[in-house]
């Protein structure tokens, strides 16, 4: 049996009776790409469009009708926090224009039409996809932590690479978004699992890493998405209800001690559930956390 260290990326292999693809040290479930078509980049820009605003803040889906408003909007605003949120805006039409204007090319492509590379067409699809991704740093996660700019430049990709290329590259952040998952999870259990207030939490952490990788993985047109969703709500639903053990008599330092402990643990489970969604790494994110995460430790160590 090859070890992970000896495994090529890009191996299939059926594992527990469902295909996989090994990149950069983890497993991921296995989707065949569909065949290369014009029709088929279509669908799956639309179901990047939508995924995309689903995990951006509210108010960015504007219309590609509207692109002209927007954009004068946006530079006639001076306020730097305001002229922000008008960039996401201005971004989100320029993402739904690029989709209106390829939409028009897979109607013209399946009525017998074709339309070239090299098309004013595509060169307007493309300028739109480039400008909306220049803009990407402006757009938010829901959360308001950060942006996930890697997330927003997918359409591009698919516009621009082959289908099984994009594919490959979605297994490779895939990949990446479970490492950070796992790290998260390590963290989280060497900061709290150690201290007597939080026995019994490393089963519900343990459990729930397990669960948010395989939500990472999965789509949902798959028919095992109906087990693993609610095994990933259920894991998480664990974490939260978890409460720590604090003894009767703790004076009132330890005792917002250990509260505090235990908002960490449902902020971790919160920032896996957002990595889990987006399937991307959230560095920024990452990074803050894993500070509160050393914070927590250090104060840890004024209670005897």
């Amino acid at each position: 049996m090859p070890t992970p260290e000896t495994v090529p990326n890009g191996t299939i292999a059926c594992r527990d009776g469902v295909d996989h693809i090994f990149f950069d040290g983890y497993w991921i479930r296995y989707y065949e790409p569909p065949e290369e078509s014009i029709s088929e980049k279509k669908k799956l820009l639309d179901l990047l469009t939508r995924r995309t605003f689903h995990h951006t803040e509210p108010g960015i889906n504007t219309p590609g009708d509207k692109l002209d408003e927007v954009r004068k909007a946006y530079e006639r605003e001076s306020d730097p926090q305001r002229k922000r949120v008008n960039a996401a805006m201005l971004a989100g039409a320029l993402f739904n224009r690029a989709t209106d204007i390829f939409t028009v090319i897979a109607d013209l492509e399946e009525k017998g039409i074709h339309i070239s590379k090299d098309d004013a067409l595509m060169h307007q699809c493309s300028t739109c996809l480039s400008e909306a991704l220049s803009l990407s740093d402006n757009v938010k996660h829901y959360s308001g932590e950060e942006g996930v700019d890697e997330l927003w430049g997918e359409p591009v990709k698919v516009f621009t690479m082959p289908i099984a290329d994009y594919y490959r590259s979605r297994y490779r952040k895939i990949a990446q978004a479970m490492r950070e998952i796992d790290r998260l999870g390590r963290v989280i259990k060497e900061t709290l699992c150690h201290l007597e207030w939080f026995h019994g939490a490393e089963p519900l952490i343990d459990n729930f890493i397990l669960t948010a990788k395989n939500e990472s993985e999965i789509l949902r047109s798959d028919p095992d998405y109906l087990t693993v969703w609610p095994e990933f709500v259920s894991a998480g639903e664990k974490i939260i209800d978890f409460r720590a053990d604090i003894p009767v008599g703790t004076r009132t330092s330890l005792e917002r001690h250990i509260k505090r402990g235990t908002n960490l643990l449902h902020s971790g489970k919160e920032l896996i559930t957002w990595i889990a969604n987006v399937r991307v790494p959230m560095p920024i994110s990452t990074t803050r956390y894993l500070g509160k995460c050393e914070d927590y430790k250090k104060k840890t160590r004024r209670f005897p």
